[in-house]
């Protein structure tokens, strides 16, 4: 479990090293950790979508199984890219609610 709990507001797009996309429900610290996946040759590109997306129910829901789920990496502790798992249910509806609601996919 996170020793603390992050709040997400923006959105980002990251590129996988074999050219492919998914999006990313984050912040601005996570989105840290992204540019320094990149630097590292972890992933191949982060590019912000949106910024200061709205606190919906949807968001709560994804940002709550997040938090629960993984632990977040530091610059300091980050030694490889972890996709986020989308699993199918609330978590996957949440998920796409909120690219739908900011028009993103």
């Amino acid at each position: 479990m996170n020793q603390n709990y992050q709040t997400f507001d923006m959105i980002e797009e990251i590129t996988r090293n074999d050219g492919s996309t998914y999006y990313e429900i984050t912040n601005v610290e996570q989105n840290g950790i992204a540019e320094l996946a990149c630097d590292r040759g972890m992933i191949k590109e982060v590019r912000l979508l949106q910024l200061n997306i709205a606190r919906t129910n949807a968001l709560k829901t994804y940002e709550a199984y997040i938090n629960k789920t993984y632990k977040f990496p530091t610059l300091t502790t980050l030694t490889k890219w972890e996709e986020w798992d989308k699993p199918k249910g609330k978590v996957l509806d949440a998920y796409n609610l909120i690219l739908k609601s900011n028009h993103i996919g």
